[in-house]
């Protein structure tokens, strides 16, 4: 009895670090306009702190993957709260105290908490998965929702407290939220850890080249569904102010974060009634493919609005589902296939909202955007990121074909 309790208390805080470690996320791009209009740092610089980010991330990730052996899951998972608090303090304290080094603050403080949000992507899901449970579907579903409702709580206290404080103390906002994974820090330093040294055991020569092509499609849907997730959620509120005209709090509050409502009522949807991923995933890749296409063609504000708040209705199981697809399908995976799934949806967290911000840049730069947007009626950074919603548009029309070879695969080969 004691033991589970304990174990109850482990599970409460990996839904603290999960939750908090939204702040990561989701506040650096609620104040690329800010940051822009500040310090000068133009879109292409801010969408290369989302990859600097995500890189970081990828990095981890693969040192996990290739030396999970060596890793002390025990010590590192107590750490890495403590970790974000410290990333999170540079990333507001050098560029107060030095603004003319305002840039290179900010990629060393994305540089530290990256480091932990790597860590947490990559040892959370093999933690929880390694906690018994009657239904660790639910488990793992809760525990990726609560980052959708933590981006919710983030959004909504972010944006309230610039618009009351006002944009230029920003930084005060971003040391208040440095605090918050000091409680995941607390919870795990009196929590125990679950044994995950049985998992990953292969068998013999074909089936471990059978679950090496299985994990190799599962990181290809994970990436694209990524790439789908991430690059909306990181640009929704500056194509909300910038591309539709909407006010930033508005856009923020209506918009982020209802995006990040739907993503997590779709995770806590499926924890309680889920029985199915495979469907729940080639929808989702539809959706979102049918959400960025409306986003980037349609005219008006109305209908883009709405497929930018239902992209995350429809990615909103992208991510876990990928890994509770993997689960069904490669029993006992271990850290190294979770860490290299990770890997998978960090190298597209990575690479779509990077894309997102190249395109918009070199859009707007042109002359066609200039003549289009006159036609048009809208400016041609309107343009650009319209243009970039198309581009990222072909990731889950990717994801489409590669969830359905992956289906494939692996009902051929089901034992």
């Amino acid at each position: 009895m004691t033991q589970a309790l304990n174990f109850k208390r482990t599970k409460l805080a990996c839904y603290a670090a999960y939750f908090t470690m939204s702040s990561v996320f989701c506040i650096p791009p609620l104040l690329f306009v800010t940051l822009r209009d500040t310090y000068g740092i133009s879109y292409t610089l801010l969408g290369t702190l989302v990859l600097v980010n995500f890189v970081t991330q990828l990095g981890v990730d693969l040192i996990c993957t290739f030396f999970s052996k060596y890793i002390n899951t025990k010590i590192i998972v107590r750490v890495m709260p403590l970790i974000t608090t410290l990333g999170m303090s540079v990333y507001a304290l050098i560029p107060t105290f030095f603004p003319s080094f305002a840039y290179g603050g900010l990629v060393i403080g994305t540089v530290i908490f990256s480091l932990s949000a790597g860590l947490s992507e990559a040892l959370l899901s093999p933690v929880m998965a390694a906690i018994p449970s009657d239904n660790p579907q639910r488990d793992m579903s809760f525990l990726h929702s609560l980052y959708a409702f933590g981006v919710l709580t983030m959004v909504v206290i972010g944006t309230s407290f610039l618009k009351i404080f006002g944009s230029e103390n920003w930084a005060y906002l971003m040391l208040l939220l440095a605090l918050l994974p000091i409680i995941a820090a607390v919870l795990f330093a009196i929590s125990p850890m679950p044994d995950m040294g049985s998992h990953g055991n292969g068998g013999g020569t074909a089936s471990t080249k059978k679950r090496a092509v299985g994990l190799a499609l599962c990181v290809g849907c994970i990436f694209f569904g990524s790439c789908a997730e991430n690059a909306m959620s990181n640009w929704i509120s500056g194509y909300m102010e910038n591309a539709l005209g909407i006010d930033k709090a508005v856009g923020d509050i209506l918009g982020v974060a209802m995006f990040a409502v739907l993503l997590g009522l779709m995770r806590i949807g499926y924890a309680k009634f889920g029985k199915r991923i495979a469907p729940v995933l080639m929808t989702g890749m539809i959706g979102a493919a049918v959400c960025y296409l409306v986003a980037g063609l349609v005219p008006g504000v109305i209908l883009p609005f709405v497929a930018c708040i239902f992209t995350g209705l429809f990615t909103s199981m992208l991510w876990p589902g990928a890994l509770i697809f993997m689960e069904d399908n490669i029993p006992a995976a271990g850290v190294m296939a979770y860490a290299l799934m990770a890997a998978g949806g960090d190298m597209g967290a990575s690479l779509a909202p990077q894309l997102l911000g190249v395109v918009v840049d070199k859009v707007s730069a042109t002359s066609f955007a200039a003549d289009l947007g006159v036609t048009l009626g809208i400016s041609a950074e309107q343009v650009g990121l319209k243009a970039g919603m198309l581009v990222i548009a072909v990731f889950p029309i990717l994801g489409i074909a590669v969830m359905g070879a992956t289906m494939r695969y692996f009902k051929k080969n089901k034992q």
